[in-house]
């Protein structure tokens, strides 16, 4: 294991380098439009709300095509959560633990749950979805950020996206990978709210990339989540590149068109900060995108409740200068400890971070494997999901 300290500055040349690069996504049949395209598309959007009634009817009408393109409609009837919860580590601070949860019967989301070395009674919950870095939830820069957020007094949870690390009954590239992902941002969600002591209304979410994207996906999508802070995502002409994040089916069908843009207002009038930068697709968020979303809050009487940081000369990723403005955003309006990791100057301190040893991480091991009779496979993995669909259409 290694602080933070002496890996900080290497990942986030791997992430600059890459690691979050669309190059490395699943190719999807509609990732991206013009720039031009996407003011004209805006544009078009903003004609059709006057008023703040007129936008959450619009609002609500997105929010059902998305389901319905995510092959979410009706939503999977939920099973228990079954979690397995071992390998707890102590650090100065907050403490570590390997968790695996049934997002689907026999059908596991495997993660890391930081807590609070000396939790209070009761405590924020935060999400925080992980992008296409090639480590995943296991990246120095997630656990920067959820071992920074624990000392502040969060429970967090982060996960593996389908394909990545412990989470490979399917394949990123598999079929349903859009529709199992984001349901299993459902079931995180579940999970944190299921946990003693977590406030209901005190949970955020934040992630980079396709943790943007799972970010305002989940809170458009779920009013449980309160505060939002999606990272170098935002973006009204590209999409994600990704079948897992992008494509017509939740962005565009014959009852409704819509793009990441006019999807990350949906979180109004919740707290939403955007994180953007000048060295990516979020490159015109202070003139494009974020205009049309602070037209949103404005309508909804809820300007206070939104901004955005823009990193003019940085590049893709969620390195510290990104995770700077979040915990301050996270702090005021979760009501976290700024103080306890803070620094003077107004930074925060992540040197008490410990970069663990990847396989202690692991909540599957030699000693404790993961069941044998879970469904593996695209087929086996469907029949499940649908399933539970039938079973919801049911009720």
């Amino acid at each position: 294991m290694r602080t933070i300290r002496s890996a900080v500055l290497a990942a986030a040349c791997v992430l600059l380098m890459g690691g979050l690069c669309v190059g490395a996504h699943a190719k999807s049949d509609h990732p991206h439009q013009t720039e031009d395209e996407a003011r004209a598309q805006l544009a078009r959007f903003a004609e059709t709300f006057q008023t703040g009634d007129q936008w959450k009817a619009r609002a609500t009408r997105n929010r059902e095509g998305i389901l319905r393109g995510a092959n979410l409609h009706p939503l999977p009837a939920k099973c228990p959560l079954n979690p397995v919860i071992r390998g707890k580590q102590e650090r100065k601070g907050y403490t570590v633990e390997n968790v695996a949860i049934e997002s689907l019967p026999g059908v596991y989301v495997t993660g890391n749950l930081y807590r609070p070395a000396k939790p209070a009674a009761s405590c924020a919950g935060i999400l925080c979805p992980h992008g296409h870095s090639k480590k995943g939830r296991l990246d120095p820069n997630t656990q920067a950020r959820c071992a920074t957020l624990a000392r502040m007094g969060a429970v967090v949870f982060a996960w593996d996206m389908v394909g990545w690390n412990e989470c490979n009954q399917i394949e990123h590239a598999d079929p349903n990978v859009l529709t199992i992902q984001h349901y299993n941002s459902m079931r995180a969600l579940d999970f944190v709210l299921s946990l003693d002591g977590v406030d209901a209304d005190r949970i955020g979410c934040t992630g980079a990339s396709g943790g943007g994207t799972q970010t305002f996906l989940l809170t458009a999508l779920d009013d449980r989540v309160k505060v939002a802070v999606p990272v170098v995502m935002v973006s009204a002409h590209f999409f994600g590149g990704c079948q897992c994040e992008s494509g017509r089916p939740i962005h565009k069908s014959a009852a409704h068109e819509t793009n990441n843009c006019d999807i990350a207002a949906m979180t109004a009038p919740r707290p939403l900060l955007i994180v953007s930068c000048g060295g990516d697709w979020t490159k015109n968020n202070p003139g494009v995108e974020f205009p049309y979303i602070w037209r949103v809050y404005r309508l909804l009487g809820a300007t206070k409740n939104v901004a955005n940081t823009h990193l003019l000369y940085e590049g893709h990723g969620y390195e510290y200068t990104k995770r700077l403005p979040m915990y301050k955003w996270m702090a005021r309006h979760l009501k976290l400890d700024l103080e306890a990791v803070g620094l003077p100057g107004g930074g925060v301190d992540e040197a008490d971070t410990v970069l663990e040893d990847e396989a202690s991480l692991h909540v599957w091991t030699k000693e404790n494997p993961r069941p044998k009779d879970v469904p593996v496979g695209t087929e086996a993995v469907g029949k499940v999901l649908e399933a539970q669909k039938a079973k919801a259409r049911k009720k």
